[in-house]
């Protein structure tokens, strides 16, 4: 599985990441407003994240893969869907359920991969027993 999705996926606790970005100027250069988050990583990788009601876009490009995409998170109580593209033609689909301060996430693209990972405020993440 490429590094970007579980970052990706993470999408409950993305928010809580791209802050900790803003904050750490050697993580990532970050601009904000209201609703919308844009970085810059040191190591040129983009990403945005916009917000508008339940939902959730984030937009970026991957240096090491050379390849835009973007996925569309919604929200509905404590399950989270999600559905995403690359500028390859690869896309995946998958959600989170968050239980207390633990999301579990499971998701598939059609590249072939598939995952399930656990991600806890403080532990991060990790996969998840199948």
């Amino acid at each position: 599985m490429r590094s970007f999705l579980k970052f990706v996926f993470a999408s409950p606790m993305l928010l809580l990441a791209l802050d900790a970005s803003a904050q750490s100027p050697m993580l990532a250069n970050c601009t904000r407003s209201a609703n919308l988050l844009a970085c810059v990583d040191g190591q040129g990788n983009a990403y945005s994240v916009m917000t508008a009601g339940n939902t959730l876009y984030l937009r970026g490009f991957e240096v090491n893969g050379r390849r835009y995409w973007a996925q569309t998170t919604s929200r509905y109580g404590q399950l989270t869907f999600f559905t995403g593209i690359a500028s390859d033609g690869e896309t995946w689909v998958g959600y989170s359920r968050r239980v207390g301060w633990t999301t579990l996430n499971r998701f598939s693209s059609s590249g072939g991969s598939t995952g399930k990972f656990l991600c806890g405020r403080i532990s991060g993440c990790q996969d998840a027993p199948r």
